[in-house]
């Protein structure tokens, strides 16, 4: 069964930090791309950040750009979001997302797999 699974969502003031972590079971995860996108109360989900493959390509959003990093570990067939210097505004509930076309992650089309979600909250 093909599955994403995000945690390390969690509570955390203004300025702090968290890692997410996504664990993929029952695909290749080293023949696919991967993508965190969030989703806050009222709005639709966004982009955020997408690495290739390989990890010789990254890309993010504007607005966590320089604070937010996107790593993986192909033996442990993971992905991370590495999030520092948090704000109220990043409030949301994010996803991780896997597909073979890393372009189709940036566009956010009609991605392969998706994980459940995990809850991040930033207090002001």
């Amino acid at each position: 069964q093909v599955q994403l699974v995000e945690s390390g969502g969690g509570l955390v003031q203004a300025g702090g930090s968290l890692r997410l972590s996504c664990a993929a079971n029952g695909l290749t995860f080293s023949n696919y791309a991967m993508g965190w996108f969030r989703q806050a109360p009222g709005k639709e989900r966004e982009f955020v950040a997408a690495i290739s493959w390989s990890s010789g390509s990254t890309y993010y959003a504007d607005s966590v750009k320089g604070r937010f990093t996107i790593s993986r570990d192909n033996a442990e067939n993971t992905v991370y979001l590495q999030m520092n210097s948090l704000k109220s505004e990043d409030t949301a509930v994010y996803y991780c997302a896997a597909d073979p076309s890393y372009g189709l992650i940036l566009v956010k089309g009609n991605l392969e797999v998706w994980g459940q979600g995990t809850l991040v909250t930033v207090s002001s």
